[in-house]
């Protein structure tokens, strides 16, 4: 277990140093001096003297691997520098609107987990049933939806129709519920046919076949061996989802108008806002390698054949 872990911290500082690397350098491949976009978004006249005292004061008139430097150890304590948009900290304006992303994407998580878990389970034990047909059909007509699109049906459907669920707001269960469902039914189709058909596999197992023989009860055998053979795979597709969510719900913050990272981001890109982008980058990546690295512990805990297979290596 000890070589397994070093490997994994080892891959996962390697990892996020990687991170940074792209978070530095992607945004500066982008063809507008973001210097100018600053002065064009705030209506200052443009003018050269004021473009080199605006880069002199935010470092951008150093050598990039000078500048590349002094942000990743500002990074490292979570210090990202002004904003060009708001001239405050990029932290706190993350921070501030990272809370209702996060808030966001977990209730989505949740949705994931109570549709997808018992849906693959049912399709898969009623294999070929009008409700595995049912099932088929429901998800397959989801995952030809855009995400916007998905967004206004629903808006149209549940909040304007039949008035169940507020239009707009943020901050109590019942204008959650809304926008955290359209980015969870985004997955859900790839979750559902996942477990189904893994189940499915694990189904045909000579394992399975030993376990009816010697007359263990089917939801036992449902239960501790089938769905005990997925949770590997779903668990580490499930650790990459949660960073899917977090950098994907800007188009449903700004369909139900919620105030998270994500619409803040979309005006960053507009700004060509070098800082801010730089932040949500290594924030969304930092997040994403340190779940993966949970989930590889899970794995390995709930499977020890990875850890050994890992410390035979």
């Amino acid at each position: 277990m000890g070589q397994f872990l070093t490997k994994r911290l080892l891959s996962m500082v390697l990892a996020l140093w990687g991170i940074t690397i792209i978070a530095f350098f992607l945004v500066r491949v982008m063809p507008v001096d973001p210097i100018e976009a600053y002065f064009q978004a705030n209506q200052l006249p443009v003018t050269e003297e004021a473009m080199e005292q605006v880069r002199e004061e935010h470092g951008l008139n150093q050598p990039m691997f000078t500048q590349y430097v002094q942000w990743l150890s500002g990074a490292i304590q979570f210090n990202f520098g002004t904003s060009f948009m708001t001239n405050n900290a990029v932290s706190e304006e993350l921070f501030s609107r990272f809370s209702v992303t996060m808030q966001l994407a977990v209730v989505a998580f949740l949705f994931i987990l109570l549709l997808c878990v018992p849906i693959g389970i049912i399709s898969a034990v009623k294999r070929d049933s009008w409700f595995d047909r049912m099932t088929r059909l429901t998800i397959f007509s989801i995952a030809s939806m855009p995400s916007f699109w998905l967004a206004f049906v629903l808006v149209y459907t549940v909040a304007l129709k039949l008035d169940l669920l507020p239009l707009m707001g943020w901050g109590t269960v019942d204008t959650m519920i809304l926008p955290a469902l359209t980015l969870a039914l985004g997955v859900v189709p790839y979750y559902v046919r996942m477990i189904r058909t893994s189940m499915i596999e694990q189904m045909d197992q000579p394992f399975v076949t030993f376990a009816r023989a010697r007359g263990v009860p089917e939801h036992i055998i449902i239960r501790r061996h089938i769905f005990k053979g997925t949770l590997t795979p779903l668990i580490t597709s499930l650790a990459m989802t949660i960073g899917v969510l977090l950098g994907g719900a800007a188009i449903v913050e700004i369909v139900f108008t919620i105030p998270g990272m994500g619409r803040f981001i979309v005006e960053a890109i507009i700004a060509r806002d070098y800082y801010v982008l730089q932040a949500f980058i290594f924030i969304i990546g930092f997040f994403y390698i340190v779940i993966n690295f949970m989930a590889d512990l899970v794995c390995a805990w709930i499977d020890p054949r990875i850890r050994i297979k890992e410390d035979a290596s």
